[in-house]
């Protein structure tokens, strides 16, 4: 696995991420904890596969974020927070943004806003982090030309584009539902195709820990130099 013992692993985005997440900062040993989603299915994971690493997860996630969100709160949420492996998803009201009847936001964000926005995000914690894991905004949609889900892949795109550029982990989540969609109605999944089940979740949480390279297999006490 590539996380090292002892890592603080972050997770921030929207609420996908924040899933009833406890404030100012999730974690395990609060009430509310990592809340009811995918980073609280990747730190049992984590608990039970690798006990003996010690990791501690935090969760900043904030629904109804975009990237301008995430700039304005990066010094919180995530700077002073020194991580020593950072995760973030974001991007899919940055789309939704670009659909009038699907919410009020007060600015549209183009693909070139967020491309810069997040680069210049990841600049910022890049010097202190040992990994970074980006992961894509997804929309549950199998046609791919409808106009929602062929942004949300342009969105997606960037995302690559900026993992390639920084020597990151990508997980293109969207990847993984469109596997599973092959064999499920994307309404199983998500009401809003959206805001996914605790199916949903695992899917997500599958896709991160294969992207960090997680061991089903392992026992603890073995690999404990973080190989």
């Amino acid at each position: 696995m590539r996380l090292q013992p002892k890592s603080r692993l972050l997770f921030i985005g929207d609420s996908i991420t924040d899933c009833g997440r406890a404030r100012p900062v999730g974690n395990i040993r609060t009430e509310s904890g990592l809340g009811n989603g995918y980073v609280s299915l990747v730190n049992a994971a984590l608990a039970s596969g690798y006990p003996d690493f010690g990791i501690k997860v935090l969760n900043t996630g904030v629904s109804g974020n975009t990237v301008l969100d995430l700039q304005y709160r990066w010094q919180r949420d995530v700077l002073a927070l020194e991580p020593d492996w950072l995760s973030l998803m974001i991007g899919i009201n940055d789309v939704w943004g670009n659909f009038s009847l699907l919410g009020s936001f007060s600015s549209k964000i183009t693909e070139d806003v967020f491309l810069d926005t997040l680069s210049e995000l990841i600049q910022q914690v890049k010097p202190n982090l040992q990994g970074l894991v980006l992961m894509t905004p997804y929309y549950l949609e199998t046609n791919r030309q409808d106009p929602l889900r062929s942004m949300m892949d342009r969105f997606g795109k960037v995302v690559e584009q900026v993992a390639e550029g920084n020597n990151a982990i990508f997980v293109n989540t969207q990847a993984h539902f469109d596997r599973v969609m092959e064999c499920v109605d994307p309404l199983d999944l998500a009401d809003d195709r959206v805001h996914v089940n605790l199916t949903g979740h695992m899917i997500l949480a599958r896709a991160f820990l294969e992207g960090i390279g997680f061991n089903w297999e392992r026992k603890p006490g073995e690999d404990i130099d973080g190989n």
